[in-house]
């Protein structure tokens, strides 16, 4: 009998899905264990929180076992949400570095242990690390993709129709997928979100965000047919003129860094590359897109 076991979870709201499916029968007592479901809070050491639930699943008759660590963390693409109110707990925070925020895995990916945090031998930054195969996690940062699209001399925005930042407008934008290039990933997301067909025609802006472990590559786009339309997680699509995009309406610091950019070069009278840094300034709300800096800005 096929048995399977999931673990759902939001990709819109920073939560990850596992599924593991058993192909051979299982012993008639197979029984399945809930081990634990413990929050994680981070400390204060930063301005962004971050909110995580570790979930370990034990199938003992068939020696099966599933490991998830499930996060939700604000960020740009799930984007400046709420933030927690919790308190923090020493012996639950989520570790922090100067570069961001690393998030405390209790239990090995691959066999399911527990695991312990230190810093490896001829390493420099703290890992969890298999207390019984000795495995190292390794965590690496996300790839936002996306496109902004140029239509009769206005940019094709999506309001969004899901938390966080509900009713706000943004790019057609989100995390690139396993198996799809940059590219591939900003066309599909673009469909996903509004409907729209397009055709990318250069490469536009790289923003590194280290403090949420996000990197964004927005491409320019043109419409391969004038037509658009509200995806599942958008209530409306709408072009836009430069003077009327709603800066302040929109949902992420890494949208209206790109559009400003945009603006900018449209003054130069052409698009040019960009690659810089989003920081946000200390003490203010993730919500604030405004408080930010750009650093390290090039162009080319």
């Amino acid at each position: 009998m096929l048995k399977a076991i999931q673990i759902l979870g939001s990709s819109s709201s920073g939560f990850v899905s596992l599924s593991y499916r058993l192909n051979r029968k299982p012993q008639a007592n197979c029984d399945l264990y809930f081990l634990s479901r413990k929050p994680i809070i981070a400390s204060n050491l930063s301005p962004f929180r971050s909110k995580t639930h570790s979930f370990a699943f034990r199938v003992r008759k068939d020696r099966i076992f599933i490991a998830a660590q499930m996060s939700h963390n604000h960020s740009e693409s799930n984007p400046d949400g709420a933030s927690s109110s919790s308190s923090p707990s020493s012996s639950t925070s989520t570790l922090v570095q100067s570069t961001g925020s690393i998030r405390k895995i209790n239990f090995c990916q691959s066999c399911g242990s527990r695991t312990k945090h230190e810093i490896p031998d001829g390493e420099e930054k703290m890992r969890a690390i298999c207390t019984s195969c000795g495995k190292i996690t390794y965590e690496n940062p996300k790839m936002v993709v996306g496109c902004l699209i140029e239509h009769e001399n206005k940019i094709l925005l999506c309001k969004r129709k899901i938390h966080p930042s509900f009713g706000l407008w943004t790019l057609p934008a989100g995390y690139m997928e396993i198996g799809e290039s940059a590219a591939e990933g900003a066309i599909r997301e673009t469909w996903e979100e509004a409907n729209a067909e397009v055709e990318v025609l250069s490469p536009f802006a790289h923003l590194d965000i280290p403090l949420i472990g996000q990197t964004y590559i927005i491409f320019l786009a043109k419409l391969k047919r004038p037509h658009f339309s509200p995806g599942p997680e958008s209530s409306e699509c709408q072009l836009f003129a430069l003077n009327d995009i709603p800066f302040d309406s929109l949902s992420f610091s890494s949208m209206l860094v790109t559009l400003q950019l945009y603006i900018e070069d449209t003054k130069v009278g052409r698009p040019l590359f960009h690659y810089g840094i989003i920081n946000k300034r200390p003490g203010t709300s993730p919500s604030e897109i405004h408080a930010y800096t750009l650093d390290h800005h090039l162009k080319s």
